[in-house]
């Protein structure tokens, strides 16, 4: 399963690209002012010719024809910009607009296995379902994964599943069996991930035993 990075801090996306962990970014919009307050675009367009990643950029109305319109202007970026929008009515006109005009398109905000087939059938590429929203309601979002992952294999569709928002290793790994494409996480999910209580241990029992070890002895010449 592919790992999307929430951010937009320069120093964390060269931390995991550099480790080979980033498989695309999906910085905010919120992340992007707080990096940069005066035109956030200008950091999406430098981490578009740094970084050789899907590159996920959401729009900034909920206007149909406004959506359109920054949806075609993110695009504009680069070829590995990936427009987000959010499934709302009338998101679906500009989906189907911007997919026919040859725009990769992400719908955000999808937690049901309909909405996620109607999504795809306006022409999105990938849809993405926040399961840290549908978890904290007392959801479980590992059946909400499982049923879109069996409407898109039963009907060939072509579509990418993105899980936004685990917080730990579990919950990735829940996301993983229940056959999500992707996950998005932030760094410090990312590094969590890469830790284990066992793994510690077994690191302080291999540096006990190097200190007990006998030393080569030394034949004088």
């Amino acid at each position: 399963m592919k790992l999307l990075l929430a951010s937009a801090s320069v120093p964390e996306i060269a931390w995991a690209v550099e480790h080979g962990l980033a498989d695309g970014l999906v910085p905010s919009p919120s992340q992007l002012v707080e990096q940069r307050p005066g035109d956030p675009r200008e950091l999406l367009e430098e981490l578009a010719r740094s970084v050789a990643l899907p590159i996920y950029a959401s729009v900034s109305s909920i206007d149909p024809l406004d959506m359109h319109r920054d949806g075609r202007e993110l695009a504009r970026i680069a070829d590995n910009v990936v427009v987000q929008l959010p499934l709302v009515d009338d998101a679906v006109v500009a989906i189907r607009r911007l997919s026919v005009e040859g725009v990769r398109v992400a719908a955000t905000l999808v937690f049901s296995a309909a909405q996620a087939l109607l999504a795809a059938k306006a022409g999105a590429s990938v849809v993405t379902v926040p399961v840290d929203q549908l978890d904290a309601l007392g959801q479980d979002s590992t059946v909400v994964v499982r049923q879109i992952r069996s409407v898109f294999d039963r009907g060939h569709v072509e579509c990418d599943l993105v899980a936004a928002g685990p917080r730990a290793a579990s919950g990735f790994t829940a996301c993983a069996e229940s056959g999500a494409d992707a996950a998005v996480v932030d760094l410090a999910t990312m590094r969590a991930m890469l830790v284990h209580p066992l793994t510690d241990r077994g690191i302080d029992a291999f540096l006990r035993e190097l200190t007990t070890r006998a030393k080569p002895r030394i034949t004088p010449i």
